[in-house]
């Protein structure tokens, strides 16, 4: 007799499953007979939880943006107020983890067939990391320093999309121009002995 899990651990299964059927097989190679084998399930208890190919692909892909998101939280939490410099260093390295971590699903989400869907996760991507970012990190900025930007979610979102364009097609560029980069758009005061 099959093992039997509550829903959300049954989705979960499946959509881990996918997540590794993509990332080895490809997206447009990987059927939902695949992911049933994977899982070892029949076919249509994977059409019970997902209607089609998909909403199998954005739960995938919406994991990826819960991760980061929680990471951001998580560095949120734990940065040192005031201190500019470090928190530049630590969010580009934490932008650096993510796309190494997506690695195997970012070359597949390069295929010229899976543009729109590259597109869509990159934007839903950017806009929680603002959403967090806003709710977080530039509130608590706002209270210690003036903020010389205008249209700010706007800029920020530019400015994270911009940060994943040049590191993911660029990786040669250092982390000191991303950071420098980062310090110029959002118009960050130097602090002493920050390397300029």
């Amino acid at each position: 007799m099959a093992q039997r899990f509550a829903p959300d651990e049954r989705s979960a299964e499946i959509t881990a499953a996918a997540r590794t059927l993509f990332a080895t097989r490809g997206i447009a190679k990987t059927s939902f007979t695949d992911v049933a084998r994977e899982v070892g399930v029949a076919r249509g208890l994977i059409y019970h939880y997902f209607p089609d190919k998909d909403a199998l692909v954005t739960a995938v892909l919406d994991q990826h943006v819960a991760r980061f998101v929680t990471s951001v939280q998580e560095w949120d939490g734990a940065r040192e107020p005031g201190n500019i410099n470090k928190a530049l260093v630590d969010c580009i390295s934490l932008l650096r983890s993510h796309l190494r971590s997506m690695n195997p699903m970012h070359t597949e989400l390069q295929r010229v067939e899976n543009t729109g869907l590259y597109n869509r996760f990159l934007h839903q991507a950017v806009t929680a990391i603002v959403d967090c970012l806003q709710l977080t990190t530039i509130e608590a900025y706002a209270k210690l320093h003036r903020i010389e930007i205008s249209h700010v979610r706007e800029t920020f979102y530019v400015l994270i999309y911009g940060l994943v364009g040049l590191a993911r097609n660029n990786p040669a560029v250092g982390d000191d121009v991303l950071i420098d980069i980062t310090r110029q758009v959002l118009r960050l005061p130097v602090e002493v002995g920050d390397p300029q």
